[in-house]
């Protein structure tokens, strides 16, 4: 603080010096004590800066101030500081005009409220800096709106630094602004009225010149409907849909583009795929430049135009004071000469001019053309055939950039003057600032057309390729149909998800109240929706929901008037969307529905490289649905029980056991269904399918309650897409359960055959079994007589014992023995003394037991060992080797 005294005190002092030489000097001072504007703002950012720098040296807020604070001295330095900044701000405040009480005020409220002062203090300063600012720009908001020359003089602002070139004070150029805030609204004079009725756009030629393709009925009696008494109080579309119904007239080319057939069959001549030679514009000031605002001068252009082979166009458009839009003026140039067209005097009778716009042998060079078609049909009702669009062709040649200033001054090397592009276009008569301007958009654009037609064909190393390219675009461009602004129940969703913030149900619902309350209030007295009520203080007004009418002022700075009008009606809505319950809403995009085609293959689960199968080129050509599909089951009594033509299919083929969207089948017996599944069964009918509303009618369980339930998905899926009637569901499911019903008759009646096969087989293998002696039976025989061994028959020669066939003995294998009528064998009736003929040998086998009683058989050098191979290899030396060695247990 201290130091910033001292820097004030040094710098008062030389600016006392300074004060005192320049008085001697110069007496004409901008301020006192000040030569210029520079040295002002020089002065001031110093002490701003020596101010900070100061600051940043005193003591911090907190631990560090506090301590500073302990001091009496310090104490009462900064009171006494304190009080002088307050005094001074005091007085800055009452040199502008604020309140500036700040000494006296309560201890306890008194900070908040010079605070409150202070921010409005500056509110209000920085307010009139803006204005101050404006008004050297030119810009006068303080005083009356400036009118057009004839009805009030301008007021032109001149001061130094509103001149471009300060450095020559010889040449000064100064700004003003043309705006027309009192203008008479132009809507009023037009013959016909302007059209902003929620219903589709319906072209409004009936006459159609260059036409290769007649114009249809419905357009050329357009005149004769205008007589319709009864249609007066309706809209002109609504009226003719009116008129279809009563007269049962249906009109299929209502909405199409009139020229949509000349345009196709349209063919650039070969004389514009070749290179030109450009032709440079003459000066502004040697052309001359004819305003058309009487239908004697436009008949007397149109047959110009006519005689030419190419013009260029451009239109001014105003947007702000009309719904749809206001097409104000139209330039048009031709090589010799500028035309200035008032579209708003001349509106209903500009389709003269189609008679040039619509003849294939003449060029009409546009640029940036895709606005220019919607204002040329919506307004005037021209349409345009053979275009070029010189922003196409920039595009092209990927210049830096694309706009018209750029290429006026990339060919011409003219600087255009864009200042007046938002004018207001609705002013009468045109100051001459307005009309130089809209004269230099069309003037030079001819020359343009033929630099980049060059250029193109210079490009393209002289092949017409991306010439043709740029006309097919602006044929593109020229097909271009204007489209109303519909509203619907959804169309705020668009604009809502635009902004990009979550809102509750209740700041939704207020959006949605509004942004209905906007377009409909817009159409009724065809102002701009951002005239009515902008999108940024609606989103406010959402967020805010205010309680009070005030509440809703406030929320818009400035006020638009028809929401000061209708404040009450926006207080009703706001109270409304408060009475929505408080949830979390989430705005989902529309999804777009489209088919999709689905390539299923023809043999199912095919491997490519199984190689234990045929290639897949020589499978059957047939689909999942028509090849026979085996149910897969494991230890099935029908397993060898198969189809011929399943067997000899090659494909592998097998059905999906877990689907997401194939219906459970019902079994009709629920005898033959098991407790765990008809628990599973239970869980499974729990869980609702998500994708039941999109399967075909069928075995679908459906509730009646949600069936006529208007609230309901499934109500509006069977309303809108019409299902299948309840009788014919059911027909559909009693065909089914006897589908099912005969495939488990004759499944029971293949197992009965089975089962009848079998039983035969076992007898027929019973009865061979009766005569032949078994090993048992033969053994006892044996001990019975006396041990005699049996002798064997010689066979005759040539008698063999057949073999049995491989395929027979695994055969006998496979088959079970029969299990109904075993019976286990009574040992206790058997001989035992036929297993008692010789002493049994001793075990080879290695027994741990017997391990140390172990002794090797001696045999003689001669004699071979009995013991065999295997023997031999179960044969352990005691003493010799050391793997058992442990004991062993005892058993």
């Amino acid at each position: 603080m201290m130091a910033s005294s001292k820097s004030n005190d040094s710098t008062n002092s030389g600016l006392q010096d300074s004060n005192s030489k320049s008085n001697d000097e110069e007496p004409d001072e901008l301020c006192p004590g000040f030569i210029n504007t520079d040295a002002f703002v020089k002065y001031g950012l110093g002490a701003v800066v020596s101010a900070t720098k100061a600051s940043t040296g005193l003591p911090q807020t907190g631990d560090e101030y506090d301590l500073y604070r302990s001091f009496p001295g310090f104490r009462d330095f900064c009171e006494s500081q304190g009080d002088k900044l307050v005094h001074c701000m005091s007085q800055i405040m009452q040199h502008h005009g604020c309140r500036s009480h700040l000494r006296d005020q309560s201890k306890l409220t008194g900070l908040e409220e010079r605070f409150d002062l202070v921010v409005d203090s500056n509110d209000i300063i920085l307010e009139r800096v803006g204005i101050l600012l404006d008004e050297a720009d030119g810009v006068n908001r303080g005083q009356q709106p400036v009118l057009p020359a004839g009805f009030q003089p301008p007021k032109i602002v001149v001061s130094s630094w509103n001149r471009t070139g300060s450095s020559s004070r010889s040449r000064t150029e100064t700004f003003r602004l043309l705006h027309a805030k009192n203008i008479t609204r132009p809507q009023l004079k037009f013959k016909e009225k302007v059209d902003n009725s929620n219903t589709p756009f319906i072209p409004k030629i009936f006459i159609k010149p260059n036409a290769t393709k007649i114009l249809p009925s419905y357009f050329t009696n357009k005149q004769i409907r205008k007589q319709r008494p009864e249609d007066l109080d309706v809209p002109a579309a609504l009226a003719d849909l009116i008129h279809q119904q009563r007269t049962q007239e249906h009109v299929e080319d209502m909405f199409a583009h009139p020229y949509q057939h000349e345009l196709d069959h349209f063919t650039v001549p070969e004389g514009l795929l070749s290179k030109p030679e450009p032709q440079m514009s003459k000066p502004m000031a040697e052309t001359k430049c004819s305003f058309i605002d009487t239908l004697e001068d436009l008949v007397a252009l149109n047959e110009k135009l006519c005689k030419v082979s190419e013009f260029a166009v451009d239109l001014e458009h105003h947007s702000y004071r009309s719904f749809l839009g206001l097409t104000c003026l139209m330039q048009i140039s031709t090589r010799e000469e500028d035309f200035i067209i008032d579209t708003i005097e001349l509106r209903s009778e500009l389709y003269i001019l189609n008679e040039a716009f619509t003849d294939p042998a003449i060029v009409k060079v546009f640029h940036g053309a895709d606005s220019d078609m919607d204002w040329l049909q919506r307004d005037l009702g021209l349409y345009v055939v053979n275009l070029f669009d010189t922003h196409q062709a920039s595009r092209a040649l990927n210049l830096a950039r694309h706009s018209l200033d750029h290429l006026l001054k990339h060919f011409c090397s003219v600087n255009s003057d864009k200042r007046y592009q938002l004018a207001d276009w609705r002013i009468r008569p045109l100051p001459e600032e307005m009309t130089q301007y809209a004269r230099t958009d069309t003037h030079y654009l001819l020359y343009i057309y033929d630099c980049v037609r060059a250029q193109l064909l210079d490009f393209n190393h002289g092949q017409p390729g991306l010439l043709q390219s740029v006309w097919n675009k602006s044929r593109d461009i020229s097909l271009k149909k204007y489209i109303k602004p519909i509203f619907t129940e959804a169309s705020y969703l668009e604009l809502q998800r635009k902004q990009k913030r979550s809102l509750n149900t209740q700041q939704l619902t207020a959006f949605r109240l509004l942004f209905a309350w906007r377009d409909k209030l817009a159409r009724q007295e065809d102002e701009s929706t951002g005239f009515t009520l902008p999108t940024h203080m609606m989103n406010k007004i959402s967020e805010e929901l205010p309680r009070e009418p005030q509440g809703i002022i406030a929320c818009c700075n400035p006020v638009p008037p028809l929401v000061r009008q209708h404040v009450n009606e926006l207080h009703l809505l706001v109270q409304q969307a408060r009475e929505m319950p408080l949830l979390k809403a989430e705005v989902v995009g529309p999804t777009t529905k489209g088919l999709t085609t689905i390539k299923k293959p023809e043999v199912t689960m095919f491997g490519p490289h199984d190689t234990s199968r045929v290639p897949e080129s020589d499978l059957q050509q047939c689909s999942s649905d028509e090849m026979p599909v085996k149910q897969g089951m494991l230890f099935s009594e029908e397993e060898d029980e198969m189809d011929v033509s399943v067997q000899n299919t090659c494909g592998l083929v097998a059905t999906a056991k877990i689907t997401q969207f194939e219906e459970l089948e019902t079994q009709n017996d629920p005898d033959s269904i098991s407790v765990a599944q008809m628990k599973a069964r239970r869980i499974i009918e729990s869980f609702e399918n998500p994708f039941r509303m999109y399967l075909p009618s069928g075995d679908v369980n459906i509730s009646k309650n949600a069936k006529f339930d208007p609230s309901s998905k499934i109500f509006e899926i069977s309303k809108r897409w019409k299902l299948q009637s309840i009788e014919q569901q059911q027909k559909e499911l009693e065909a089914k359960r006897e589908a099912k019903r005969k495939s488990k008759e004759e499944a029971k009646e293949r197992s009965k055959k089975i089962t009848e096969e079998r039983k035969l087989a076992k007898q027929s293998y019973q009865e061979s079994l009766q005569n032949v002696a078994t090993v048992r039976q033969q053994a006892a025989e044996y001990a019975k007589g006396g041990g005699t061994k049996r002798e064997r028959v010689a066979s005759e020669i040539g008698e063999s014992t057949p073999k049995p066939s491989k395929k027979l003995m695994k055969s006998a294998e496979k088959e079970p023995p029969p299990q109904e009528d075993f019976s286990p064998f009574d040992y206790s009736r058997s001989n035992l003394k036929v297993f008692a003929g010789t002493k049994p040998k001793d075990n080879t086998q290695f027994d741990p037991n017997r391990q140390t009683g172990f002794k090797k058989k001696k045999t003689a050098k001669g004699q071979k060992s009995n013991s065999g191979p295997g023997n031999r290899s179960m044969s352990y030396m005691t003493g010799k080797s050391e793997r058992f060695r442990q004991n062993w247990p005892k058993r």
